[in-house]
C-alpha cells in the first residue's frame, strides 16, 4: 500500500524513530499505527539485544535538585560514542529521566528502571533508543540524596558530576563549592571516622606490605603505617582536604567560615571516565 509522507511524519512523532524506520514499520503493518508502534519497540528491543555485550563508555551524567533544595538525584544515561551523547534526544532522555526519578525518588537502579515514562517505562525508553540510533543504551549508575540542603555540580563536559548534602541550609555558592570540590578531588568519605573499614583495612595491608619490603623492623610497621593513614585521610576524605580553591585550608575550615554549625551529611560522585 502507498504510504503517505503525513503518515511517516505522524509516526514519527509519535515514536521518535527515524523516518525510514517509520516508514518500513508502516509498510510492514500495511498502515495500522498500533502494529507500527509495536514494531518500532520491537526493533529497539533487538538492536538492544545485538549489542548487550557492547561498552557504554559515553554518554551523560546528570546531577539536579529539587526548589526546595533538600532531594537530590544523580544519573547516568550512558552510550557507546560521543557523537550520540551529544544528540538532543539523547540529551532530553537523560533530563527526563533524571526528572522522573527526582519526582519519585526510588530506591534503587531496578526501582528507578520500573518507573513510568512516557506510554511505557523508564527501562522501555531506553531501550526505545537503542533502536533509535542503534548503539546500546543504559544506565549504569542511580543514586539520591536527602537533606536539609543539597547542592550540584555537572562538570562542563556532562562526563562526570556530583550531589552534597549539608545539615543546614547555605549559599548556592558555597554549596556549589563544595560540590566542585568532590568533583575534582575524589574523596571516599566525607571525614575519617565515616571511611569504610573495608577501604581503611585495604590500605593498612599495603602500608605494611610496602613497609616490610623495605627493611623496616617490625616493631616499626604499624606506627609507620598508621603515618601513611593519616596521610591518606588528609588527601581524601572530603574534610580533611586542601580546599582546592583557596590551597591554605581545608575544606572544613572552609565550611567554619561559611556557617561554623553546618556539616556535610553525605554526598555521590559518579564520572565517565573513571
Amino acid at each position: 500500500m502507498e504510504i503517505k509522507a503525513a503518515d511517516v511524519a505522524k509516526l514519527r512523532k509519535m515514536t521518535g524513530a527515524g523516518m525510514m524506520d517509520c516508514k518500513n514499520a508502516l509498510v510492514e503493518s500495511n498502515g495500522d499505527f498500533e502494529r507500527a508502534q509495536e514494531l518500532i519497540r520491537e526493533k529497539g528491543k533487538l538492536v538492544a539485544a545485538k549489542r548487550a555485550d557492547r561498552e557504554t563508555t559515553e554518554g551523560s551524567v546528570v546531577a539536579i535538585t529539587n526548589d526546595k533544595k533538600d532531594r537530590g538525584i544523580l544519573v547516568c544515561l550512558g552510550c557507546e560514542t560521543d557523537f550520540v551523547a551529544k544528540n538532543s534526544d539523547f540529551q532530553d532522555l537523560a533530563m527526563g529521566i533524571a526528572r522522573t526519578a527526582l519526582e519519585r525518588m526510588p530506591d534503587s537502579l531496578e526501582d528507578l528502571l520500573k518507573l513510568p515514562f512516557g506510554e511505557g517505562t523508564v527501562n522501555d525508553a531506553v531501550t526505545q533508543q537503542t533502536g533509535k540510533s542503534g548503539e546500546k543504551h543504559a544506565i549504569p549508575f542511580y543514586n539520591k540524596l536527602e537533606a536539609p540542603f543539597v547542592a550540584s555540580y555537572i562538570h562542563m563536559n556532562n562526563k562526570v558530576a556530583t550531589i552534597v548534602g549539608f545539615t543546614k541550609p547555605i549559599s548556592a555558592e558555597a554549596g556549589k563549592e563544595i560540590a566542585m570540590q568532590i568533583t575534582a578531588m575524589v574523596p571516599v568519605a566525607v571525614n575519617r571516622d565515616s571511611c569504610p573499614q573495608d577501604i581503611i583495612d585495604k590500605e593498612m595491608h599495603i602500608y605494611r606490605e610496602q613497609i616490610r619490603m623495605e627493611g623496616k623492623p617490625e616493631e616499626m610497621v604499624e606506627k609507620i603505617a598508621m603515618g601513611k593513614l593519616n596521610k591518606f585521610f588528609k588527601e581524601y576524605t572530603l574534610e580533611d582536604q586542601t580546599f582546592v580553591k583557596d590551597g591554605k585550608i581545608s575544606v572544613k575550615e572552609y565550611l567554619k567560615t561559611i556557617d561554623p554549625e553546618v556539616k556535610v551529611t553525605g554526598f555521590h560522585r559518579f564520572s565517565l571516565n573513571d
